[in-house]
């Protein structure tokens, strides 16, 4: 009977892993090649797509099914399901289908918003559209319920089982580190040369070029695509149909390289995920800190080291003659590992990066409790980055319009890119550990064997362990910072001669 019962309850779960997929495919579409005319259907779409979701989620059936299954025996793969859509049910049951519906088509019309206000870099253009996605967060977040402040029931929805005070007790033991380091950095007596890197580097060499970086580190573009959006992203509808987006500068090279190194890291554990467990939670990634942790890992701790260029320098001026082709390498390699603070996240460097996440994950907070008026959001944004990195940005665009997440209505998501760095330093000291000349490898263009080590210790198991749990079995470490400060400490004081 349970097997019946399992069969009847994997079907329905597919179907709803299937209309996230779709939903996906929609987010995608309207990122990359919708006209300016479809925003209003693929609103109605989206928030139709985003109800027959929930309904299902909600079902009474499929509670059932989950009560009948939970005291069932079973293997690994089944427990995984029964446990994760018990998490999804019981969350998902407490927020109206209208306040679902309200909040998919809010975003949908608030990142039409937003992408006219950051091209006119005007942010009380967007302010309305932020407000009402408050408002509606706000409401959810009392729907789920939380223990101490609404921002509880938002970030778990991203990082399952975080808390707001421990995100909070990571990231001040980041805080005065990283700034002390940085402020090391900027009195530092040698500096590489960054301009290297903002020299005239042709679109169609660049597009060439990254489509070969991410071919060489395993993505699968028989399983993929590479695409031009304006915040960069990675779709995975499913492991056979995984989109990258990227953009492009004439003027500066780092942010299409390392982009599509980032997003084509998120893509390979996407594409890493079995096919037999495809839309279940044993098919899906734990959380957004290690989906990040992998995407961080490749642009990173494999994309700005020393052998992986050593590998690849010479394709790279090979592509890029007139900007590269007098550029030792060891000037080369000074240049992608720059450290000067910067207003934008996306081209922030290792050190300074995760000052931009504690910045927006203050500012979160106070929105989110009300201690932070929408209006005031530009200033206090400014305010914070003068106190963090020293500089203040010229404009909203360059400030509190440069990320695309506020307008998705992702609340609670950017505590994930800094967890998930100091997840990718962790993984990346066990791999080194455990596959031993791991930087010979990537030296000779080898990537291969990091790839499948990630595959068979973290890619494999879907949601079988929560984020925690997977760090220590990977690491035998709980999470925290030691790595990543022992990490920028070793790179970084080299290159400034510290």
């Amino acid at each position: 009977m349970s097997d019946a019962v399992y069969d009847e309850f994997h079907a329905a779960v597919r179907e709803i892993g299937m209309l996230g997929s779709i939903e996906q495919l929609l987010e995608w579409d309207s990122e990359t090649y919708m006209p300016p005319g479809g925003l209003a259907a693929r609103a109605e779409q989206m928030s139709l797509l985003s109800a027959l979701a929930h309904d299902r989620k909600t079902s009474p059936r499929l509670g059932e099914w989950l009560d009948r299954l939970e005291s069932a025996d079973g293997d690994a793969v089944r427990q995984t399901n029964v446990r994760e859509m018990r998490r999804v049910y019981e969350r998902s049951r407490r927020l109206p289908t209208d306040l679902v519906r309200r909040i998919t088509k809010a975003s949908v019309i608030a990142k039409e918003a937003w992408t006219r206000a950051r091209a006119a870099s005007d942010f009380s253009a967007f302010a309305p559209n932020l407000c009402e996605l408050l408002d509606l967060k706000r409401q959810a977040a009392d729907c789920i319920g939380f223990d101490d402040e609404p921002y509880d029931a938002l970030l778990d929805e991203y990082e399952p089982g975080m808390t707001t005070r421990q995100a909070a007790r990571v990231f001040a033991e980041l805080r005065g580190p990283l700034s002390e380091f940085v402020g090391r950095i900027a009195a530092a007596p040698r500096k590489p040369d960054a301009s290297i890197v903002h020299r005239h580097f042709p679109r169609q060499a660049q597009e060439a070029f990254a489509r070969r970086v991410a071919a060489a580190i395993g993505f699968d573009f028989k399983r993929g695509r590479l695409d031009v959006s304006t915040h960069p992203f990675c779709s995975g509808a499913h492991p056979g149909d995984i989109r990258l987006t990227t953009r492009y500068s004439e003027d500066f090279l780092s942010p299409a390289i390392f982009g599509v190194l980032h997003e084509a890291g998120h893509g390979l554990y996407e594409q890493g995920q079995l096919f037999r467990h495809a839309l279940t939670p044993a098919g899906m990634a734990v959380s957004l800190g290690v989906h990040e942790s992998q995407s961080r890992l490749w642009e990173n701790f494999v994309g700005r080291s020393r052998p992986f260029w050593e590998g690849l320098y010479e394709a790279a001026r090979a592509a890029f003659p007139d900007a590269l082709g007098g550029v030792a390498l060891d000037e080369f390699y000074g240049a992608i590992n720059a450290v000067s603070p910067t207003a934008i996240r996306v081209e922030a460097d290792e050190v300074t990066y995760n000052l931009h996440i504690i910045l927006r994950f203050e500012l979160e907070r106070e929105m989110m409790s009300g201690r932070l008026a929408v209006n005031d959001v530009p200033d206090a944004w400014n305010a914070k980055m003068k106190d963090l990195l020293g500089i203040v940005p010229d404009n909203d665009a360059q400030g509190c319009l440069q990320d695309i997440h506020w307008a998705l209505g992702a609340l609670g998501y950017f505590p994930t890119y800094a967890l998930g760095n100091l997840m990718a330093a962790q993984f990346f000291a066990a791999a080194k550990k455990s596959i031993g000349d791991l930087d010979e490898r990537l030296r000779r263009g080898e990537f291969t064997v990091l790839l499948d080590w990630l595959r068979e210790n973290i890619h494999v198991h879907g949601q079988r362990y929560r984020a925690e749990e997977l760090v220590r079995r990977v690491t035998g470490q709980p999470l925290g910072t030691t790595a990543f400060l022992d990490y920028v400490r070793r790179k970084f004081g080299p290159i400034y001669g510290l």
